[in-house]
């Protein structure tokens, strides 16, 4: 699963080769499609799965929205793959709308959160869905699919705090209540 998440990280679905990565993982493709199935299907196991991952390893906490955007921030500079193979599925399979399917989606209990720290005056008022896709949005700042800078692990720490710090900042101010 490790290989695949690399190679369809760095190629997409369309570009990624079953070759390279039962190669790689020293298997071959009659156990990779007994298992999965197709190409498409092991992306899906992939992607689905790192979605989990964003929802655990990142939970919301709307009575501190601003860290929550930190330690998106964080994961995206831990495990960058997860955020490009959400890019790959943007880009070749839903251009527009909701990234998977409402049955997929995994936001309610995010929207729901929000909504509630609304009610109880934390958050300003707004569709809640969009101020949470702001939020993210915002996160994603200094991430791999940045079209201004694409933020590494490798910088110097003193560089992450300093965006961490605006990220923060920046965040409150925007869903700071009416």
């Amino acid at each position: 699963m490790e290989v695949a998440t690399q190679e369809f990280a760095q190629y997409g679905i369309a570009g990624a080769r079953v070759e390279r990565i039962v190669a790689t993982a020293r298997t071959n493709k009659a156990q990779l499609y007994g298992y999965f199935g197709n190409k498409e299907r092991l992306f899906d196991a992939i992607f689905f799965g790192s979605l989990e991952r964003i929802m655990t390893v990142v939970p919301i906490d709307t009575a501190d929205l601003a860290d929550w955007a930190v330690r998106l921030y964080d994961e995206y500079l831990r495990r960058p793959d997860l955020i490009r193979l959400a890019t790959w599925a943007r880009l070749e399979r839903r251009p527009t709308g909701h990234l998977v399917d409402d049955v997929n989606r995994l936001d309610e209990a995010k929207v729901r959160a929000i909504t509630d720290a609304q009610t109880a005056g934390l958050v300003r008022s707004g569709d809640p869905f969009d101020l949470m896709a702001m939020v993210i949005a915002m996160s994603m700042a200094w991430s791999p699919v940045s079209n201004v800078y694409a933020a590494s692990d490798q910088e110097p720490a003193e560089l992450h705090e300093r965006r961490r710090t605006l990220l923060r900042d920046s965040v409150q101010r925007v869903i700071a209540p009416d």
